[in-house]
């Protein structure tokens, strides 16, 4: 039976966006997010209107593509099959496998007569080594496993949002895994252990020489763990050594910034929102998928369901086109400032529930601190919503379902 095709609209709409613009389109996001399917939706509308003989595919995790590794061989490769004096449409899956891949990219953009799209697993692909040569020319669309309203898609029954949502904060957003959750719940851990695994050998066993060290997989188990806790390496690496790991706060910072690279974790600074500065300590890190804290910890929906619903609140205004940063007001913390695409500044803070007074005091007092007259919004799992003198108290499903056009 052939498997239900479920839609990035977002991407979608950014890609047709893009379309003939002379920039490089470059689908970055952690594996298995679905960037290949992505890319396979935009090619079957592109093939609508423009001949297959102008599209040329090529995913270089396929073992018949890695035969040839030199970028020169692949370039004179795709330029022969190119028509002449049309714009042809080049897309390139997992690039970073192929040696030197930035000349092949920048050889490609060169040209008139290419659109070129990309993907990739690693931050390398537009890391600093490559900002001379990709500036001004490259657009980054950042993928994210499956969002709240995406997951929903994947029911063929009718279900309740309450538990479908309880279903994606104890399964999964990795697109194949909410697909095997449908044909059985007990597959999703093993295979989300299969993409940690997977991770960690191809963006970091082959480059870094890690794969296999303790102290890699203890600072990974540390920093998920701590969902929605400020963090410093140092911090880490004091409790790392007090478990008898010999490991030093510089070593932590370098994992973490490998970890963030590939996208299994989204760092999020500090900003003072009285100051109007951004602060350098205590930033948090957030988990591009929640499953995994069950699948590789054991923990289940229960566990610190606050700092759960705050990581997936923190996506979601990614996937929103957010800036986000956590909000110090003098001694008091705002989850999220955010801004949008146009500039205006949100406040966010996120519980799970706040049905108690003194729950709903202790979130409502850091709006309270704040000097400005921006909205302030309070996402709870709580039925109740309303306004607390100015403070909209929302519905975190109802939000994840009402998305903007």
């Amino acid at each position: 039976m052939q498997q239900k095709l479920i839609h990035r609209a977002e991407y979608e709409r950014l890609l047709w966006k893009l379309k003939d613009q002379k920039l490089i389109k470059v689908a970055t996001g952690v594996r298995r997010c679905g960037k290949s399917t992505l890319l396979q939706i935009f090619r079957s509308e592109l093939v609508k209107t423009i001949p297959q003989e102008r599209i040329q595919n090529y995913n270089f995790e396929e073992p018949e593509n890695l035969r040839i590794t030199n970028w020169l061989e692949w370039y004179d490769r795709i330029k022969s099959r190119l028509v002449p004096g049309v714009m042809n449409y080049v897309f390139l899956d997992e690039v970073q496998q192929i040696s030197q891949f930035e000349k092949l990219m920048d050889g490609l953009y060169v040209r008139d007569d290419v659109d070129l799209y990309v993907t990739g697993s690693n931050a390398r692909l537009l890391s600093s080594e490559l900002a001379t040569l990709l500036t001004g020319r490259a657009f980054e669309i950042n993928v994210l496993p499956f969002s709240f309203h995406e997951f929903t898609q994947t029911y063929e029954t009718v279900v309740s949002p309450e538990r479908m949502f309880a279903d994606y904060m104890q399964s999964s957003s990795f697109p194949q895994a909410a697909k095997l959750f449908h044909v059985g719940r007990e597959l999703v851990p093993a295979y989300l252990r299969e993409v940690y695994d997977a991770i960690l050998k191809k963006d970091h066993g082959a480059r870094h020489g890690i794969f296999l060290k303790q102290a890699f997989r203890k600072v990974i188990n540390f920093t998920i763990d701590a969902i929605g806790s400020p963090l410093s390496p140092n911090k880490i690496a004091t409790r790392l050594r007090n478990e008898k790991q010999k490991i030093d706060g510089r070593t932590v910072e370098s994992y973490l910034s490998m970890l963030t690279d590939s996208y299994l974790f989204y760092r999020v600074d500090r900003f003072d929102i009285k100051g109007r500065q951004h602060l350098a300590t205590q930033e948090k890190y957030y988990l591009v998928d929640v499953g995994l804290r069950n699948a590789l910890l054991g923990k289940e929906l229960e566990s610190d369901s606050g700092h759960l619903l705050e990581n997936i609140v923190y996506l979601e205004l990614r996937r929103r086109g957010f800036q986000v940063w956590l909000g110090k007001i003098g001694d008091k913390e705002v989850d999220f400032v955010a801004r949008d695409k146009d500039g205006y500044t949100k406040y966010f803070q996120v519980a799970w529930t706040v049905k108690t007074p003194e729950t709903l005091l202790r979130e409502l007092a850091p709006f309270e601190k704040i000097p400005d007259h921006n909205e302030r919004i309070l996402i709870t799992t709580d039925m109740e919503t309303g306004s607390h003198k100015g403070i909209r108290q929302i519905n975190a499903i109802e939000w994840l379902l009402n998305r903007p056009d």
